[in-house]
């Protein structure tokens, strides 16, 4: 079988390119091997987020190991169910993973499913853990898809645009190559190559772009989930692409619809327009807590002004009755300085006794007055007797000069 894979329009030629190692016998793809190590490396971003967002790391491993075993249960039982017809005759080899047959999106919801029950076991908010294991989950993809180059699956119709892979036509399924594909055979050294899109780098390209969009956002993140929101509508989108380009993948019966493509525009509306309007929602909520603040911040300034003015008025007024005081101070001083210049040199309590003295010699002088009137006043009897005792002796004195 032809190994080789050539991008003739970039002028690569990769003369050898295997499908996986032998390590004692034992054939790993390099496809494996590639989603181990975009596993790995997933994990190990979710796990430093965490610890960056200050939340348990622990918490989100017991996640991720639950959702890795509901999310391959669920890769494989959606794999299965559109593809009936080659398990039905042979049921044992439905658990046989080791032979290919996942679903992405079977694995996802699987994965989705498990964290909610995670969640609920561990009383954790599942879209909390959403935005950053959505992340994780968008680093394996970007490293895992690069296993469909190896394998020569996942690749698109016939195309001659300057990215356009060639690969051998004994080296893929024949049921991935279209007719179109077989009208442009392109025969080099004797070897016949189909001329087809890579989707794999489409599409891994595509999810890194959708990466460095992812991490910018959650700055402006308006609530838990946005993220794993978007994520699942931008990469609806990206896997509509990418289906639209493909040729293989799961059909739904009877038709050429695949089943990726119609899941794939699902989420897209779904979640696009869940987080517009969650988004939109949170913004009205915002702004009216924003109303709420600013009100509440002028009613705390008018309370404020009102403080001050109160506070201006109480000390006005004290400032007044200092001045009152200081006023009422300075009069007392000046009295003082004015009773000084006035002192006679002797002391207030001197002048207080000397002053209650001569009150007192004063009132004593007047009551002997009146004492020494009352005692050289006869009474008014005593006045007339002493009046008839003198006309009786004049009488008698003028009777004896008679006489004579």
């Amino acid at each position: 079988m032809e190994m080789s894979i050539r991008f003739p329009n970039i002028g690569i030629n990769l003369s050898y390119v295997g499908r996986g190692i032998s390590v004692f016998g034992y054939e790993i793809t390099f496809y494996g091997i590639l989603i181990a190590l975009g596993m790995m490396l997933g994990i190990c971003f979710i796990v430093l987020e965490a610890k960056r967002r200050g939340q348990e790391p622990n918490l989100y491993l017991g996640m991720i190991l639950t959702s890795m075993i509901t999310g391959t249960i669920g890769g494989r039982l959606l794999y299965v169910a559109f593809s009936w017809t080659l398990y039905r005759g042979n049921i044992q080899s439905i658990i046989n993973i080791r032979n290919g047959g996942m679903s992405f999106y079977g694995a996802l919801f699987g994965g989705i499913l498990g964290a909610l029950l995670f969640g609920r076991i561990k009383k954790t908010s599942f879209w909390k853990v959403a935005d950053t294991a959505s992340m994780g989950l968008l680093i394996s993809q970007i490293i895992g898809r690069w296993g469909d180059f190896f394998n020569r699956e996942s690749f698109g119709e016939y195309t001659g645009s300057y990215f356009a892979m060639q690969l051998p036509l004994s080296s893929v399924q024949s049921g991935s190559v279209s007719a179109l594909m077989r009208e442009n055979l392109t025969v080099v050294d004797g070897i016949s190559y189909i001329q087809v899109h890579p989707v794999f780098l489409y599409e891994s390209a595509l999810c890194l772009i959708l990466l460095f969009f992812l991490l910018a956002s959650q700055r402006r993140k308006k609530f838990q989930g946005e993220i794993f929101m978007r994520y699942m509508s931008l990469y609806g989108l990206i896997r509509c692409f990418t289906e639209w380009l493909r040729t293989d993948g799961i059909r739904i019966p009877g038709t050429r619809i695949s089943v990726s493509f119609v899941i794939s525009a699902f989420l897209f509306l779904f979640f696009g327009t869940e987080a517009l309007v969650r988004r939109a929602m949170e913004k009205k909520r915002a702004a009216a807590r924003k109303r709420r603040k600013e009100a509440l911040y002028a009613a705390e300034e008018q309370a404020e002004a009102e403080l001050d003015r109160q506070d201006k008025e109480k000390e006005i007024a004290a400032k007044q009755k200092q001045e009152a005081l200081a006023a009422k101070k300075e009069q007392e001083i000046r009295s003082e300085e004015n009773q000084e210049d006035d002192w006679d040199g002797t002391l207030p309590s001197a002048r207080k006794n000397r002053e209650d003295a001569e009150d007192g010699e004063v009132s004593f002088a007047g009551k002997n007055r009146e004492d020494n009137r009352d005692d050289n006043m006869p009474s008014d009897k005593n006045h007339q007797d002493m009046q008839r005792e003198n006309a009786v002796s004049e009488n008698a004195d003028s009777a004896e000069d008679s006489e004579l």
